[in-house]
């Protein structure tokens, strides 16, 4: 029998496995410029046991195999390079059981984030890590997502408490557990998490909860220019006023904001700041903040107070990413996320203006610098070698700027394929142990091929 009939076998449910070539072309890619590859056929489990049988199977025969979420990577971790099979996790999406007196949950992989805080709110509760996306708690494990509430809870890594894994060869192991807090032995589920697919698949996770605060506002602050927004950034971070988030967006992406979402912000340098708790200390740190930006020169300060308007400006910042491909149709997009020590943002930010500049390139640049990770999203003709070369050029230069002053190659989007290089570059003396990690629990190198290591 061939590999569709033997995995058939297995499941036994054709609607659950396919080679129809628009599923196989719509998990050949993720929504970067990558080039896409189609897997041999996707398989959609329901159960641990069925995962275990796919990759006890796969593993016998040498055959990659790729895990899938909701497909929302930036780095190409669901390109499946060597063909084979995908795992689409998609419908392993119960949420298990939600534990509020504990402050967790257990999910499937497959649950999003989204699907997860409606569930909460009954609970007065909800999950802290926001992508932008509406990615799969599975998913934002495997890259150890982060996003504009890191600056307050942390990323994926401080949420996930413990972890069901399928290993290459079928085994299921568990990592953690319900305890906040746990000294026994090697931290196997900070390990799992961030390894992008390489080391095993998750099936199920225990994840951390917050309560919903008191009350909340959303700030939005203008400047005559970027450095002086990255500045005023930082000057909020000493003062201690504890920012749920604070975001900039310079003022490129503004203008393609207003033109994508109709509004009219002043097109010029912006903060987005979330203040959150009582309601006592939003109205301190409210005016601290405002005192701080105006020290900064901001022209401009709103301070919204109702949801609605509250949701409608963090949307229009969440979607600044469509806004820009919308300005742009028919470019591919690069989007850098390195990160810097938060000393280092404001020169950073306006090295990379510099730099784009210099090379006379369509550029936006946004991203959560409350914790000194933003983004460079560049716009180009993937089909134009001379203008690819050149993106290459850039993206190097911005990470190897980081990298000098103390900084990462990525924040929250991982290594996947694009950013392979630059893992031997920050790491030269420990990727050989991270091999050795591979090799361990992985020694045929069925899981992920191709992703992370050159």
């Amino acid at each position: 029998m061939g590999l569709y009939e033997d995995l058939l076998e297995r499941i036994g449910d054709r609607e659950r496995v396919t080679i129809n070539e628009t599923i196989l072309e719509q998990h050949s890619k993720g929504i970067a410029y990558h080039a896409p590859r189609k897997p041999d056929v996707v398989v959609f489990p329901k159960t641990a046991a069925e995962v275990s049988a796919v990759l006890s199977y796969a593993n016998e025969r040498r055959i990659p195999v790729t895990p899938f979420g909701a497909g929302s990577s930036l780095e190409g971790h669901v390109i499946p390079v060597e063909g084979g099979i995908t795992l689409d996790f998609t419908m392993m999406n119960e949420i298990i059981e939600i534990r509020p007196d504990d402050f967790l949950a257990i999910v499937e992989p497959g649950v999003t984030r989204m699907q997860l805080n409606q569930a909460l709110k009954q609970y007065g509760l909800f999950f802290p890590v926001d992508p932008g996306a509406d990615a799969t708690i599975g998913g934002m494990a495997a890259t150890n997502a982060s996003g504009t509430n890191s600056v307050k809870y942390g990323v994926m890594r401080d949420q996930v408490l413990g972890l069901e894994v399928v290993l290459a060869d079928g085994t299921t192991i568990h990592t953690g557990g319900m305890a906040v807090k746990s000294s026994a032995g090697y931290d196997l589920t900070g390990l799992f998490v961030g390894s992008e697919g390489t080391l095993g698949a998750f099936t199920r996770i225990i994840v951390r909860l917050q309560g919903i605060p008191e009350a909340t506002n959303a700030i939005k602050a203008s400047f005559p220019t970027l450095a002086e927004a990255a500045q005023a950034a930082a000057s909020i971070l000493k003062a201690g006023v504890s920012p749920g988030k604070i975001e900039l967006v310079d003022e490129q992406t503004i203008d393609a904001v207003n033109r994508y979402k109709k509004t009219d912000y002043p097109v010029k340098p912006t903060l987005f700041i979330e203040l959150s708790g009582s309601a006592a200390s939003i109205q301190d740190g409210t005016a601290m903040v405002k005192e701080l930006c105006e020290s900064e020169n901001a022209v401009a300060f709103e301070v919204e107070e109702d949801s609605v308007a509250r949701a409608k400006l963090w949307e229009a910042r969440h979607h600044a990413a469509f806004a820009i491909q919308a300005a742009y149709p028919g470019k591919a997009m690069l989007s850098t996320d390195v990160c810097v020590p938060i000393s280092k943002l404001p020169a950073a930010i306006a090295e990379t203006r510099k730099l784009v500049d210099e090379y006379g390139m369509t550029a936006a640049i946004f991203g959560h610098v409350g914790d000194g990770n933003y983004h460079t999203v560049l716009a180009f003709d993937p089909n134009d070698a001379e203008e690819m070369k050149r993106i290459e050029e850039v993206n190097a230069r911005i990470v190897r700027y980081a990298l000098s002053h103390g900084g990462t190659c990525t924040g929250e989007h991982g290594i996947g394929i694009g950013k392979r290089r630059f893992l031997y570059e920050e790491h030269r003396d420990s990727v050989s142990f991270m091999k050795g990690i591979k090799q361990l629990f992985d020694p045929n190198g069925i899981m992920n091929p191709g992703k992370i290591f050159l």
